[in-house]
């Protein structure tokens, strides 16, 4: 599958040679006009479409001596909205997602991911994804000061940033986020906090996906549910802040509460048993 900053998807299977007809399952949206089946050398096959409820969901492929190209597009698979385009993609096998050159980082189910020199991901056994990654990069890049040397701070964002800050004596990074449910990635060199992070929004943990590229640098993703001011520190400060918070669309993180209600209602049923029988006991007696 290509994704090219298009509403258009672009879907390739490559079908080795076989001997019997072959059924290859689809992905779903498939414009049935824009089906392609060819050899290797570009000869058009013949081919056979099963589908239901008015959607196409196979194709057959009959005996070929060569490998067999089944290309077509898929409508409905991806929109671009406020600067950031979003798959969903749903297969039941193995399957690879290629970008264009000028993709570098988009998100896997909230997930930030940087290629590098990669072209894609491969999802190996198959299922649901819903892949975003922004149409122009919105970028803000801050200067900071560490001691003697300047480093550069980062930030991809669809959201307005102001009051940025860095604390060289704590090394602390702040700034204030404006608007709600949009992803903000800070990279920087790992000098400037260390490898270890808290990240807090309006002093209450939040959770966030890091991702290392290259040496000595790393990208922190987060996707504020309110506005207001974002801390980044070293978790070895992480002393006496408030539990992390509910964040849907991020990995839910269980914690254990003890449940103070159980345990009074064990002591009060075993109090009552022992005030039952001492009663027994002292009507035993009078007799």
């Amino acid at each position: 599958m290509e994704l090219n900053k298009s509403e258009v998807v672009n879907v390739k299977h490559v079908i080795s040679a076989s001997g019997n007809p072959v059924s290859v399952n689809l992905f779903e949206g498939v414009i049935t006009e824009s089906i392609i089946v060819t050899n290797v050398n570009g000869d058009e096959k013949e081919f056979g479409l099963v589908g239901y409820g008015g959607g196409i969901a196979s194709i057959t492929i009959f005996p070929s001596n060569s490998d067999v190209i089944i290309k077509y597009n898929l409508e409905d698979a991806s929109t671009l909205y406020e600067n950031l385009w979003t798959s969903r993609i749903g297969y039941s096998e193995t399957f690879s997602v290629l970008f264009s050159e000028k993709t570098d980082l988009f998100f896997l189910n909230n997930n930030i991911i940087e290629l590098g020199n990669k072209k894609g991901i491969s999802v190996n056994g198959g299922g649901s994804a819903i892949i975003q990654y922004y149409d122009k990069i919105p970028k803000i890049i801050e200067e900071v000061s560490l001691k003697e040397d300047k480093f550069n701070v980062e930030i991809i964002t669809n959201s307005k940033i102001d009051e940025f800050n860095f604390d060289q004596e704590l090394k602390i990074i702040s700034f204030q986020v404006n608007e709600k449910n949009k992803f903000v990635t800070v990279s920087m060199e790992k000098e400037l906090v260390g490898d270890s992070y808290v990240v807090l929004l309006n002093n209450e943990k939040i959770l966030y996906n890091k991702s290392v590229n290259k040496e000595n640098y790393v990208s922190l993703s987060i996707k504020p549910q309110a506005v207001g001011e974002i801390i980044i520190m070293n978790s070895e400060y992480n002393q006496g802040l408030t539990q992390i918070t509910s964040n849907d669309t991020l990995t839910e993180v269980a914690t254990n509460i003890p449940n103070d209600y159980f345990i009074w209602l064990v002591l009060g049923g075993a109090l009552i048993i022992i005030v039952i029988v001492v009663i027994i006991i002292m009507k035993k007696t009078r007799k």
